[in-house]
């Protein structure tokens, strides 16, 4: 329940961003502070969040961030300027981040390692189905109420998760290691300014402005490597990351969830604008690629035991591909059958992918560093999502007045970073586990 709600608010808020826009005043340009805000503040904190709890206890940071996150939640909802409304989201972000950091590594910390993949699949399921299902959320509850609610429903959600938590989550092992500042504060300046400057290219800002954010994000995350190298349990897993089958499967989950956020960034502008479908007629038309990851996530751990991880993810990456690049072929007036059965072998590919790569990255680091793992595994999936859909706004932005034509070539990027996912995910085949 807690990371259903921290991943689908991720991308509710996009959805409803039009809504938002008009009933706070808001110019459209500035009303993406609603999604950046939340996407920034979990993007900085996931690294440092991931460091405390394995030196706090996974228990504590999971039901810190899930207290601030219902918190904050609720406030979004009371929140009757747009200023409060960023306000409140930031907060959001810094709640979700809470649960995002450490959430795989609390699956390992309780489930036997015989179980493991059962455990992590059930996890992807939701991450996966949560993250393609918020627009289509936020158009059934914008279909019978006004936008406060999207971030109203959280309050009883989080109230339970909270109390079914309390009871249930264990205390973890502590590290002894100090917390460190200076790297959580590099950390965050490394990727804020990244995503930063990403955005405001894709967004057409000041190109001056971007490129010096960039860099300024370049030379903080070249301090921060040099920092960590050496230290027995750093922020940024450096340490982690020698490991070629745990680096290769961060690599493939980059792949993945870019080219899941090509596809869901610029699937709205091709079925509203391009096709003429209704907002809520585009939301029902993603569906199947959710029930798909729902369907493939638990089998994929099931399969874990049979069949490498390298495989798995292969396979399911070359069907994503093969759904993304059918979805960039289809005619000018498709029916929605046409569109529906692209969508279920795209979810179910993706499904079929997230339980091995989750496993073997989780699997692969010591016990004493899940942690490190689990912080690692969400900002890799964070980064995939915010430069996919930053690469939708730069193909939008440089084919304006194309609303087939745009949008499918994104799919047609999608298609190729998800082949490419596929043939990082078959090397692992070539080294140990």
């Amino acid at each position: 329940m807690g990371i259903m709600m921290s991943v689908i608010d991720s991308t509710i808020g996009a959805a409803a961003l039009p809504t938002i826009a008009r009933a706070l005043n808001t110019p459209p340009a500035e009303a993406i502070w609603a999604t950046n805000a939340y996407q920034l503040a979990v993007t900085v904190s996931l690294l440092p969040l991931a460091a405390l709890g394995e030196i706090v206890g996974y228990r504590r940071v999971y039901l810190s961030g899930l207290v601030l996150f219902t918190i904050a939640s609720v406030f979004c909802a009371m929140a009757t300027s747009f200023d409060g409304l960023v306000l409140a989201r930031a907060f959001q972000g810094f709640g979700a981040a809470g649960l995002m950091s450490v959430n795989s590594a609390v699956i390992r910390f309780i489930q036997p390692r015989a179980r493991l993949a059962r455990g992590l699949g059930l996890n992807a399921m939701v991450v996966s189905t949560a993250a393609a299902a918020g627009p289509t959320v936020a158009g059934l509850i914008l279909a019978v109420a006004d936008w406060p609610w999207i971030f109203a429903v959280n309050g009883p959600i989080g109230l339970a998760a909270l109390a079914l938590g309390w009871r249930s989550l264990p205390e973890s092992p502590r590290g002894r290691q100090r917390f460190d500042v200076l790297s959580a504060l590099l950390s965050a300046a490394t990727f804020g300014m990244l995503i930063l400057g990403f955005d405001s290219l894709a967004h057409g800002g000041e190109a001056w402005m971007a490129l010096a954010q960039v860099a300024v994000g370049v030379v903080a995350g070249v301090w921060l490597v040099r920092r960590q190298t050496g230290v027995a349990r750093p922020l940024l897993p450096v340490d982690l990351l020698r490991i070629p089958v745990f680096s290769l499967s961060v690599g493939t989950s980059l792949c993945s969830f870019m080219a899941q956020s090509l596809a869901f960034s610029s699937l709205p502008f091709l079925l509203q604008t391009g096709y003429g479908f209704s907002v809520f007629q585009a939301g029902l038309l993603t569906i199947p690629w959710f029930l798909a990851t729902a369907t493939a996530a638990p089998l994929s751990g099931r399969l874990l035991d049979r069949i490498p991880a390298g495989v798995l993810g292969g396979v399911g990456l070359v069907m994503m591909s093969a759904a993304l690049g059918l979805l960039a072929l289809l005619p000018n007036a498709p029916h929605p059958v046409d569109i529906l059965w692209r969508m279920a072998l795209g979810g179910f590919g993706f499904g079929l992918f997230q339980t091995p790569n989750n496993r073997t990255m989780v699997g692969a680091a010591p016990p004493e560093r899940a942690g490190g793992a689990s912080g690692m595994l969400s900002t890799a999936r964070l980064l995939g999502q915010t430069s996919g859909a930053a690469m939708v706004g730069l193909v939008l932005g440089w084919m304006p007045g194309m609303p087939i034509g745009g949008p499918k070539l994104a799919l047609t990027l999608g298609c190729g970073m998800a082949a490419l996912g596929a043939i990082v995910s078959l090397l692992r085949l070539r080294v140990r586990s």
